[in-house]
C-alpha cells in the first residue's frame, strides 16, 4: 500500500487538473466527466488490483467510477478497496465557489465499508475526543462528552453542519444547547477532516449525506488520529435489499469506525479544485497548473501537505 502512496496522490492531482476548465461554467456533467475520466485513467496504470467499494452507485449510462468497478493493471500488486469522489463539490465547482475537491481514499482488500450509494448520519470528532462518541446517544450528550474531552464549557464548542432543510433541527438543537453553529453548503469530506486539524478549532462534525462521502471521511480522520460513527439511513426497500445484498445483514445499525474502515494500513489523498478550510485552489500560469494537496496515511498519522507543478502539454 505504501508503495503506491504517491500513485494515489497523481489520482487526485490529474483529476483536478482535469476539472480545472470547468471551475464556473455551470456544466456539471462536464466536469464531473472530466474528472472521472482522469481518475479513470490514471487508476487503470497503477499495478494494483483495485476494486471500487463505494462511490457513484451503479453502472449507467453516464461515465463514472461506480460500485464493484475493477481497476489497475491486474497485473500483480496488492489487492485494495478504493472510495472515490472525483469532485467532492460539483455545484461549487461549476459555480466558481469555494469547498470543491478531488479525493480518493485507498486501503487493502476487505477493510472499507461496500455499501451503496444512499444517505448515511455520521459524527465525527479530532483525536481528543476520540472514544468519547455514540451516535446513538442525543447530541446534547455526545456535547457534552467532547466538552469534557476538550476541556472546554459547552458555550466553547464549535459543531460544523450542513446548512440543509433536514438539519434544521439538529441546528436549533445544537443551539438551544449553548454550542456554536458553523453551517457550510459543500464540503461534507472537507469538515470531517477539519476536526483533526488542531489549529482550526472544529470540534465536532454531524450531519446526514451521502455514504461514499462518509467512507472517505472516515478514511481521512482515521488516518489522523479521530474518530467518526455513522448509521446508514435507508429510504426504501429498495435500498434496503441493496445493502442486504452488498454484505449489510444490517442496514439500520451504528456503524463504528472499525465498521468503516477496519485498518490503519490506509491512505487519503484530497487535492483543492477550488479554496477550502485547509486546501488552496488550482493555480494556472506560463502553461503551468499549481495543485495543493494533502496525503496521509494511516500507519504514520501524519499529514502531509504537498505543492505540485504540472506542465501540461497541448496534443493535436
Amino acid at each position: 500500500m505504501e508503495a503506491l502512496l504517491f500513485d494515489f496522490l497523481k489520482v487526485t492531482e490529474l483529476a483536478a487538473i482535469a476539472s480545472k476548465p470547468w471551475v464556473g461554467s455551470g456544466d456539471k456533467i462536464a466536469a464531473d466527466d472530466a474528472a472521472t475520466t482522469a481518475m479513470r485513467r490514471q487508476l487503470n496504470a497503477m499495478n494494483m488490483q483495485g476494486t471500487i467499494v463505494i462511490g457513484e452507485g451503479e453502472i449507467d449510462e453516464a461515465p463514472m467510477l461506480y460500485i464493484g468497478e475493477n481497476v489497475g493493471t491486474g497485473r500483480g500488486g496488492p489487492a485494495i478497496d478504493i472510495a472515490v469522489d472525483p469532485i467532492e463539490g460539483t455545484t461549487p465547482t461549476v459555480n466558481g465557489q469555494p469547498n470543491a475537491i478531488t479525493v480518493i481514499a485507498a486501503a487493502p482488500k476487505g477493510t472499507l465499508l461496500h455499501a451503496p450509494d444512499m444517505y448515511m448520519k455520521k459524527l465525527a470528532v479530532g483525536p481528543r475526543a476520540k472514544g468519547k462518541i455514540n451516535i446513538e446517544a442525543s447530541l446534547e450528550d455526545n456535547m457534552i462528552a467532547v466538552a469534557k474531552a476538550q476541556n472546554k464549557k459547552i458555550s466553547d464548542l464549535t459543531v460544523f453542519i450542513q446548512q440543509r432543510p433536514r438539519h434544521q433541527e439538529y441546528i436549533d438543537e445544537i443551539r438551544d444547547i449553548g454550542a456554536n453553529v458553523h453551517l457550510f453548503n459543500d464540503g461534507d469530506v472537507i469538515y470531517a477532516t477539519s476536526t483533526c486539524m488542531e489549529d482550526l478549532n472544529i470540534d465536532m462534525f454531524f450531519g446526514i449525506g451521502g455514504a461514499p462521502e462518509g467512507v472517505l471521511g472516515a478514511v481521512a480522520v482515521r488516518c489522523l488520529g479521530g474518530e467518526m460513527q455513522a448509521k446508514l439511513i435507508p429510504r426504501n426497500e429498495t435500498e434496503i435489499e441493496r445493502c442486504l445484498e452488498m454484505g449489510i445483514t444490517n442496514p439500520n445499525e451504528a456503524l463504528s469506525h472499525s465498521q468503516l474502515v477496519q485498518t490503519d494500513e490506509c491512505i487519503f489523498a484530497a487535492t483543492g479544485i477550488t479554496a477550502n478550510l485547509f486546501l488552496n485552489g488550482i493555480k494556472t500560469g506560463n502553461g503551468n497548473y499549481l495543485t495543493h494537496s494533502i496525503l496521509v496515511n494511516g500507519k504514520d498519522q501524519q499529514l502531509h501537505y504537498i505543492e505540485s507543478m504540472h506542465q501540461i502539454l497541448e496534443t493535436a
